[in-house]
């Protein structure tokens, strides 16, 4: 038996992917643990595992919700999501890394702690940005990248966070030199922190280091990029990782309806922006679909229409293979998921790699990526009836749901895991 650590970010997307693999594990006898922010306490530990716990800053003077702290950032920085990605790289993006890198300085000496309490066998880290505990610690350790995997560069492939087209590249040098503008300094003191704490230099402007034992991501073959610098043998593309989840069934009054069912969820982040959430609510409350809707961390302040049903958490796999269309944040764990299952996209990207991930599956043709907050009522009502109108999408959806259900990427990441362990 292994002892297998988990340490994702303080987000229930990683979260979520982590607890998805760290079930096979403990189903194959191992030990497996998880160090999680302390307004996580409890979670995991409810799902069978057991937890250690540590703050990314010091203790607020009330008691937290689960990530309230990413829950508080994003109401605060919403304005910035309205304006062009480019212009978000100085306002929203690096504010979000250096909040990261401050976090990773904060808990170094209590990860130093609970890895040498635990021992780990393998530590598995689900992060933006690199904690060099994990690294400095001697011990091996695994990447996984759960966001889109423009987060490793490559210079055929646009630049992440800019959600620019593949086929147009005029838009690239100019973010590229504005990311440079924005984030070098910053990049170069965590640099020169992780260096200080033992463990080795940084690539490039990459916040994250790779792992030299084993990294792991997950992105559909039929939506994955083109590299002109192939990722070396460390690296596996598990191709989607989705999580066993408590059963769902359809209230009464939604059962049987003459509309297709929808599903939207703008991921636990995203719906703290109640304004947007209830706008997209009241727009598909006027037709004649029925909607699921994922209300998230602040559920009770978003009002839903007799079509609807909802709650602030639902067990998304076990309503994904129920619905006809997914209206999205593009979030890399529901973007994946829904191509799992075989659903067509309308994609509505806020923040971080949201914007990729929209770019790539309208690019792709599996979906429909609109302006979040400029979309009227009526090109979001086109959208949707036309991916459903859409038979040969149905079908070729459907031949990927058929391929990607005939391997658990869960099971693949538990595999490699447990090798190396």
């Amino acid at each position: 038996m292994a002892t297998i650590v988990f340490f994702p970010e303080g987000a229930h997307g990683p979260t979520n992917n982590c607890a998805g693999i760290g079930a096979v594990l403990r189903e194959r006898g191992h030990r497996v643990m998880f160090i999680v922010e302390e307004s996580f306490a409890g979670t995991l530990e409810a799902r069978g595992f057991e937890e250690r716990l540590m703050r990314l800053g010091p203790p607020p003077e009330q008691e937290e919700a689960p990530g309230q702290f990413w829950i508080d950032f994003i109401r605060d920085t919403a304005p910035v999501f309205r304006k062009p990605t480019i212009e978000q790289l100085g306002e929203f993006i690096a504010p979000t890394f250096e909040a990261l890198c401050d976090g990773a300085r904060f808990v170094h000496d209590r990860l130093l702690e609970i890895i040498d309490e635990l021992a780990p066998d393998v530590i598995v880290e689900d992060n933006v940005v690199s904690f060099p505990a994990l690294a400095a610690s001697g011990r091996r350790w695994v990447r996984i990248v759960s966001c889109n995997p423009l987060e490793l560069p490559d210079p055929d492939l646009a630049p992440v966070f800019s959600g620019y087209p593949e086929a147009d590249r005029s838009g690239w040098q100019a973010f590229a030199d504005e990311f440079r503008r924005t984030h070098a300094d910053l990049h170069a003191s965590f640099d020169e922190f992780r260096r200080a704490a033992g463990a080795p230099p940084l690539p490039g402007l990459e916040f994250m280091d790779t792992s030299p034992f084993l990294n792991l991501y997950g992105y559909p073959d039929e939506v994955d990029y083109r590299r002109s610098r192939p990722l070396d043998s460390s690296w596996h593309n598990v191709q989607t990782s989705v999580r066993a989840s408590e059963p769902w069934e359809l209230p009464e009054q939604l059962r049987g309806g003459s509309g297709a069912l929808l599903y939207l969820s703008l991921g636990s982040l995203g719906s703290a922006d109640v304004g947007l959430m209830q706008r997209l609510v009241d727009i598909l409350g006027a037709t004649a679909h029925r909607v699921i809707v994922s209300k998230g961390p602040l559920a009770e302040q978003i009002r839903l229409h007799d079509n609807m049903c909802g709650e602030g958490y639902l067990p998304q796999p076990a309503i994904l293979p129920q619905v006809d269309l997914v209206i999205t944040h593009g979030g890399n764990n529901t973007t994946c998921e829904a191509l799992h299952h075989g659903k067509p996209m309308v994609v509505l990207p806020i923040f971080w790699d949201q914007y990729d991930n929209a770019q790539r599956i309208h690019e792709t043709g599996l979906g429909v990526r609109l302006s979040t907050y400029e979309c009227t009522a009526e090109q979001l009502t086109r959208a949707v009836d036309g991916l459903l109108a859409d038979a040969a999408l149905r079908a070729r959806l459907a031949a990927m749901a058929r391929r990607l259900q005939n391997s658990s990427g869960t099971v693949v990441a538990a595999d490699l895991i447990e090798r190396l362990a």
